[in-house]
């Protein structure tokens, strides 16, 4: 057996660098790089594989570790999970910025390899700088946190074991089922340490994108349980897009009479005038999709896990003979709510479902409604579109402008917290494929800039707009100095409205008092946050990275800043100050929350009796 001397940290590259994936037949590169910030705990070991340039690797430097793994989140997922890149980190609380980045990407089934560097593993320099001491057990460090949002972990304590480590990280990141974060802790003494690595190794690795078929019985017991439901509803997740089933659901609903509605990561699969597409579901979903939902007497999930906003806390299936149905390559998530399950990638199981329901000659008892919401629906959405806040920019109004007039109809639309997914996934209309891009299995604020650099660098022929709530950008901006340095142009969207207004709304929805969540100075007599506005110039903010800064106020403004942006060839930040509560309300909803059973408010106590009445109309299951 051949062998070659290499040091742990070379033989990871190396061996990064020959990762494919045959997807149908075509094999794609798989990792196509690796974002890092270095530090003591990677510079010297992995950081000098990197640069010994012996590879087809990019590095990338980011400038927060939390936004550089976002933007490798984006990427993948703007990609559909077939390409992916690694990022890297010093030890201590370089690592820890990333944790919440690999919860983010476990919560969406986006595939991300995260390699932190660790303590000495020869503990000889303990405590070295920047390490977390456990007193009771010296096993544990910094990179024990990754263990509860990974889908795969491990400790590389001796340069041998990395070899099993990558089979097992690989065999999980290509795994359409299991997918999401991987953690290899490396630590800094071992990245450097060498061994004779079999060139078998270092080969060229082919991994398949496998379709999991459904067994015979699994399609005999969907189509039975579809054969005897004249109301069915599909509901769209992200999984139908990473399948590419999107044709296929389209002649599934369409050969059997039967409409769907989007989950924020199935939102787009199919465009917005799609005859059968009734727009987002639940909490923040339209009144077309969750009418339907409520009266439907079986929903069948394709792709989706069923996330508390998706389903209205449970909540939103009102019909007492309702069932479900659900296709999963996940096992877990198509047993939730108590359903059928059917474990297959989604374009194979509605191709052999389509089949069967053709041979028993069935269709839905859906006469006009399904065209009557969508045409009730669109007229509401014209109407948000075109109505003018005489308090002054609307946050409604601009996308209305933003959808119809000015954004090129295949710029990437990215989103991810506060009120804007919610508007979003009501009143956005995708017109081009992957055009739709929200990451709301995890609500992560300060996803949005870094994710459209992610997206930028896996679809760079196409223009990305990130759309942000002030909050957000405030948490986390620091890679739009990455996209400035590298070229990769990115056009920021900064819905100011003074804070945190969607927590607020949710605040004062309970009956509690109006506090904390807005951009307030101290008030110096009553010691509260309630004083004078906080003004802030995100377009100067956006400058002084060495973007082109707008600033926006009416709708001339933002029609000719985004005209403007269009023409430049540098990334771009457009403060647009609209009015605070100018986002949409619920549609035909509820959403479960803690709140106190017991308050000096009588509100307070008056809204726990509301939530305890809709707790008893949710589904246990």
């Amino acid at each position: 057996m051949k062998t070659v001397r290499l040091t742990m940290a070379q033989a990871l590259v190396r061996f990064l660098d020959n990762q494919y994936l045959d997807v149908d037949g075509r094999e794609i590169k798989f990792v196509r790089g690796v974002f890092g910030i270095f530090g003591h705990g990677n510079v010297v070991g992995l950081g000098e594989a990197l640069v010994d340039g012996a590879h087809g690797l990019t590095y990338y430097q980011g400038h927060n570790e939390q936004g550089m793994a976002h933007a490798a989140i984006a990427y993948a997922k703007q990609r559909r999970r077939r390409e992916i890149f690694a990022v890297t980190s010093s030890i201590g609380p370089g690592a820890l910025n990333m944790v919440t980045a690999a919860g983010t990407a476990t919560v969406n089934r986006v595939p991300v390899l995260f390699l932190p560097g660790d303590v000495f593993a020869c503990r000889q320099p303990d405590p070295v700088l920047q390490q977390v001491e456990q007193f009771s057990d010296p096993n544990v460090t910094a990179n024990d946190a990754f263990r509860a949002v990974s889908r795969y972990w491990d400790r590389i304590a001796r340069p041998e074991q990395l070899m099993s480590a990558c089979i097992n990280a690989m065999r999980v990141l290509t795994d359409s089922a299991e997918t999401g974060a991987v953690t290899l802790a490396l630590p800094q003494d071992v990245q450097g340490e060498s061994f004779d690595y079999p060139e078998e190794f270092l080969r060229r690795r082919v991994h398949h994108l496998v379709r999991r078929a459904p067994t015979p019985a699994e399609v005999a017991r969907a189509a039975a349980l579809v054969a005897g439901k004249t109301r069915p509803l599909v509901i769209c997740g992200g999984g139908v897009r990473y399948s590419g089933a999107e044709r296929a659901l389209e002649g599934f609903c369409a050969a059997f009479n039967v409409p769907f509605a989007e989950t924020q990561a199935g939102k787009g699969a199919l465009p917005w005038d799609n005859p059968w597409n009734l727009g987002g579901l639940g909490v923040t979903g339209t009144r077309a999709a969750n009418g339907m939902a409520r009266e439907a007497d079986l929903v069948i999930g394709i792709g989706t896990r069923l996330g508390d906003f998706t389903t209205a806390s449970k909540w939103l299936f009102q019909n007492p003979t309702v069932e479900f149905l659900a296709v999963n390559v996940n096992s877990v998530d198509a047993h939730k709510m108590g359903a059928l399950p059917v474990v297959a990638d989604a374009q194979a199981a509605l191709t052999a479902l389509t089949k069967a329901l053709t041979k028993a000659g069935y269709r839905s008892a859906y006469t006009t409604q399904v065209r009557d919401a969508r045409r009730r629906w669109n007229a509401e959405v014209d109407r948000l579109y075109a109505q003018d806040d005489p308090a002054g920019l609307s946050q409604t109004r601009c996308l209305g402008e933003l959808n119809e007039h000015l954004l090129p109809k295949d710029a990437i639309v990215i989103g991810a917290s506060g009120s804007l997914p919610g508007d979003l996934q009501r009143v956005w209309r995708p017109r081009a494929t992957d055009a739709y891009h929200m990451e709301y299995g995890f609500s992560c604020m300060g996803y949005e800039i870094a994710a459209a650099l992610g997206a930028k660098m896996a679809a760079p022929d196409r223009e990305v707009f990130a759309l942000v709530g002030d909050g957000s950008y405030v948490m986390l901006h620091s890679e739009l100095l990455t996209s400035i340095r590298e070229g990769l142009k990115i056009n920021v969207l900064v819905f100011d409205n003074s804070g945190f207004q969607c927590i607020d709304n949710l605040q004062v929805s309970q009956g509690i008092t109006k506090y904390g969540n807005e951009w307030r100075r101290r008030d110096p007599k009553t010691g509260l946050l309630t004083g004078d506005p906080v003004p802030i110039s995100f377009a100067g903010n956006g400058e002084s990275y060495g973007a082109r800064g707008f600033t926006v106020r009416t709708l001339e403004e933002l029609r000719d800043a985004v005209r403007q942006a269009l023409r430049e060839t540098r990334s771009t930040v457009i403060d647009l100050k609209v009015t605070p509560k100018s986002m949409t309300g619920g549609y035909e909803a509820w959403w479960r929350v803690g709140t106190a059973e017991v308050s000096a408010n009588p509100a307070v106590v008056e809204a726990s009796r509301r939530q305890k009445a809709e707790v008893a109309k949710a589904r246990p299951v």
